[in-house]
């Protein structure tokens, strides 16, 4: 049998899709499939209705000419029609997951107002167990809420499918929760969550209709994302509906099935311990590569912090003053400005700031008088194939001035033969007394 599909205000390019308006001629329940984007529905009255001082936006129908029941009714009949597609005629409703927006209120001398917003025209439904109840639309939030961290479930679902083919090009701009904290898995199907959790992808069982909040796929031509929603329509419609099992359910076992269900535990619980594992290498692999920022990263959020990383892995105490280091150790005190750049060579403006630094310490007396000015030029290039990365004066101003002058590479070499296994304490002590003896550039041999 012919499946008929209907696209409302939703940017579907094919031939077996027919295309209308929220407020056009087409009926819902006319057709076996509908795609509706709600997007567009609140425009109808935040361009003819001002905001009130508290910001919501009011029409009184005794004033605006049939304006406000004109909406009403047409709330109605589109919730009416839905409802009949679903429970009458067990068809698909697929409708993209969007925030409530600015509602309108429809305000009666005498009676309660009437509020009515993006998803007024959903049907309503009651899924009932013993313990839980999810009552949809009437305690359901769509939460405003952006990003393209979706995570899918692995249900199987041809509609997780339709949204695992465009991986990358799926952009949220809300979330779905219920006000009663209801595990919804118990009454619905969860295709996608974003990382933290909340749901961004759902399907929801009318009887044996289905209808199905989808976020919003990007970049993607219209002709080619409607063939996929065909193909999962076509799909769907082959599944069995979903249907939460009883809470008895497992008063009734199977041959086999405990030892299944046993190793499946297992298998789950080697899973979860492997992940741990996981999470634990990724972790420490960080901390251990974090040491190559030095050879290629800059500013004081990201370079600096990886040249005081690397100061203490030799062993020095390191505090972080503003945009200057200070390093300590029984060897000795000592300044440091780090400094990288796109540039060939790092000019004299930090050694400037290196001197300003030692000489505030020489006045006040109580700070280190050694000064080491860390330097990365031609950053974007391999460390072993830069041109010198410092002016000749920033030379010869060091060389002067006893200041001990490091390029990020030959501090990256120190790192290394720090952290050899089995690097004696000696060795660091070495490596530290050579810095801080250092006037100029600094040349060890094993560094180079």
């Amino acid at each position: 049998m012919e499946i008929r599909h209907l696209s409302i205000d939703w940017n579907l390019d094919h031939p077996a899709i027919h295309r209308d308006t929220f407020f056009g001629r087409f009926s819902i329940s006319a057709f076996d499939a509908v795609f509706i984007d709600p997007e567009p529905i609140p425009r109808h009255w935040t361009a003819e209705v001002s905001p009130e001082g508290d910001g919501i936006r009011r029409t009184d129908p005794l004033r605006d000419r049939g304006f406000g029941r004109t909406l009403e009714g047409w709330m109605y009949r589109r919730r009416t029609e839905a409802h009949d597609l679903l429970r009458r005629g067990g068809g698909i409703l697929v409708c993209r997951l969007r925030p409530r927006g600015e509602p309108l209120e429809i305000v009666s001398p005498g009676s309660p107002a009437e509020r009515i917003d993006r998803y007024t025209w959903l049907p309503s439904i009651s899924l009932v167990d013993r313990q839980h109840q999810l009552s949809f639309p009437a305690n359901g939030r769509f939460l405003p809420r952006s990003g393209e961290d979706v995570v899918f479930e692995g249900t199987g679902s041809p509609f997780e499918e339709y949204l695992r083919e465009f991986d990358g090009h799926i952009f949220y701009d809300a979330v779905y929760q219920d006000l009663l904290s209801t595990p919804i898995e118990r009454f619905a199907t969860i295709l996608a969550r974003n990382r933290v959790g909340d749901i961004v992808a759902l399907e929801i069982p009318f009887d044996e209709g289905r209808l199905v909040l989808v976020p919003e796929v990007i970049g993607i031509p219209p002709a080619r994302e409607a063939s996929s929603l065909i193909e999962a329509v076509r799909q769907e419609a082959f599944r069995p509906s979903f249907t939460p099992s009883p809470d008895w359910l497992p008063s009734y076992p199977l041959p086999g099935e405990e030892r299944l269900v046993d190793e499946l535990a297992g298998l789950v619980e080697r899973r979860d311990a492997l992940a741990r594992k996981v999470e634990e290498i990724e972790r420490k692999l960080k901390e251990k590569t974090d040491f190559k920022l030095i050879l290629y990263a800059k500013g004081r959020f990201s370079f600096l912090p990886a040249v005081a990383a690397a100061f203490r892995s030799l062993g020095f105490a390191v505090e972080n003053l503003g945009s200057n280091l200070v390093l300590k150790s029984d060897e000795g005190d000592a300044i440091v400005v780090a400094e990288a750049s796109e540039g060939a060579q790092v000019g004299l403006s930090p050694y400037r700031r290196l001197r300003e630094a030692v000489d505030r310490a020489i006045t006040d007396g109580d700070g280190p008088h050694k000064g080491v000015l860390v330097v990365s030029g031609s950053r974007e290039l391999d460390p072993k194939h830069r041109p010198t990365e410092f002016a000749p004066e920033v030379l010869r101003g060091c060389e002067v001035q006893g200041i001990c002058l490091l390029t990020s590479y030959r501090l990256f070499k120190l790192v290394q033969r720090g952290l050899k296994p089995g690097a004696r304490k000696e060795s660091l002590a070495e490596i530290r007394r050579m810095i801080l003896e250092c006037d100029g550039e600094f040349r060890d041999a094993e560094s180079k």
